[in-house]
């Protein structure tokens, strides 16, 4: 198969890791009540491991993404997906709190970083034209998530005990992703040698990553990119705990959940095809505003039908724009270092992620309800869109250097 043909090999790859790594990790949600019912462990406990997963996906997605720059990404995310599985058998068996978060949260955050910022910035350098309709391509696999995992996991503990569906969820994580990833390939700018690659442009060398890392458009980034995911990180991990307080059954909350997933990946794709048209920061600056809208929308539903339109709403607009970071880093900075810079931003995304679950958790326990959570959500949000009105482009000369790919991918 030639190059042109097998840059959506690994797209359809990046789709399939993105959905089962993603899926199983948020099948906490649907795990929170069973699981404390049964053990008598705090929902804010619970949700503690969600965060601590965060906190791993954090602090591990710029390592990832390091070396997924100097070894290519397949080595990485093989390991990511055996670790995931391994990591998530091992959370059905924990016998306490203590032990079941740190499995669950830093093993299962730490698995799951293996696999999005090496595969971000591995697609990233796969595709010169098309790159954010590629780019939302895979990020849609993990929209897919909710409608796939979220309802096997309900599923599955409604007809079994959580230890048991936990570990059925691991087995199909390693029968799925260990196969995928043997998929993953380089990308062909980076794999040759010959003087005609990417990586060895004059405009490539002038860039160093100390220089990247140090520039205002790598720490806007980064900020926008935190800030952007403490406003969705509550509501996405809360909704269906929310939807139960009031009064809609289980598995017509994680219903809920479905929706937003579906939404999101309609969202991916039209936020994708938006961001080729229009630019990566303009539908980016546009969607963070909605985004912080449709986030205190939550707090005027109460009826099934009230959830259900916000969040398709909500999943639509944040499930757009997050692929846009990835195609705003490639857009600004070397291919070369690609996985460094994606795996930064992915770093300040988890960070924010990190705040929702036991921020969530916090507020339920000492109010008794959630309203709270949906207000500090929308200010986040506004927060995210005025940094992001900040980003200024590196001069087109700069960008022109830096954008290394082969013709022969494009």
């Amino acid at each position: 198969m030639n190059q042109a043909s097998y840059r959506w090999v690994i797209v359809a790859a990046g789709a399939v890791l993105g959905c089962v790594a993603v899926g199983g990790m948020f099948a906490l949600p649907v795990f929170l009540r069973p699981i404390s019912e049964e053990t008598g462990w705090s929902v804010t406990g619970i949700s503690s491991a969600m965060t601590l997963g965060f906190l791993a996906m954090a602090f591990g997605s710029m390592a990832w993404g390091a070396l997924s720059d100097r070894i290519g990404p397949g080595p990485v995310v093989l390991g990511g997906s055996v670790l995931l599985a391994l990591s998530m058998a091992l959370a059905a068996r924990a016998q306490s709190l203590i032990e079941f978060q740190i499995i669950f949260g830093l093993l299962v955050g730490l698995a799951t970083a293996a696999i999005f910022a090496p595969m971000m910035a591995c697609v990233t350098g796969w595709f010169e034209t098309q790159r954010a309709l590629a780019v939302s391509l895979v990020s849609a696999g993990m929209g897919v998530a909710p409608m796939t995992m979220a309802p096997l996991a309900a599923w599955l503990v409604s007809h079994h005990d959580w230890r048991t569906a936990l570990f059925t969820i691991a087995a199909i994580c390693a029968a799925i992703m260990i196969p995928t990833a043997l998929l993953v390939r380089r990308p062909p700018a980076l794999a040759q040698a010959a003087p005609a690659a990417a990586m060895t442009t004059s405009g490539e060398s002038e860039m160093s990553v100390g220089r990247a890392l140090r520039s205002p458009q790598f720490v806007i980034l980064l900020a926008t990119n935190f800030f952007c995911c403490a406003t969705h990180s509550g509501p996405i991990f809360h909704t269906v705990s929310y939807a139960v307080t009031c009064g809609i059954p289980l598995i017509a909350a994680v219903s809920i959940y479905s929706v937003e997933g579906l939404a999101g990946m309609g969202g991916r794709i039209v936020f994708g095809l938006m961001g080729d048209r229009f630019g990566a920061k303009r539908v980016l600056v546009a969607g963070l505003l909605a985004q912080g809208i449709g986030a205190l929308a939550y707090v005027f539903a109460s009826q099934l039908i009230a959830f259900y339109i916000v969040a398709a709403a909500f999943g639509f607009i944040y499930g757009g724009i997050m692929p846009l970071y990835a195609v705003l880093a490639r857009d600004n900075f070397p291919l070369k270092m690609m996985g460094t810079v994606i795996g930064g931003s992915a770093m300040a995304g988890s960070l924010g992620m990190a705040l929702g679950p036991v921020v969530g958790g916090w507020i339920y326990d000492s109010f008794a309800s959630y309203h709270g959570l949906y207000v500090a959500a929308f200010g986040m949000g506004i927060l995210a869109f005025l940094i992001a009105l900040t980003f200024k482009p590196f001069p087109k000369e700069t960008v022109a250097a830096n954008s290394g790919a082969s013709s022969a991918i494009a």
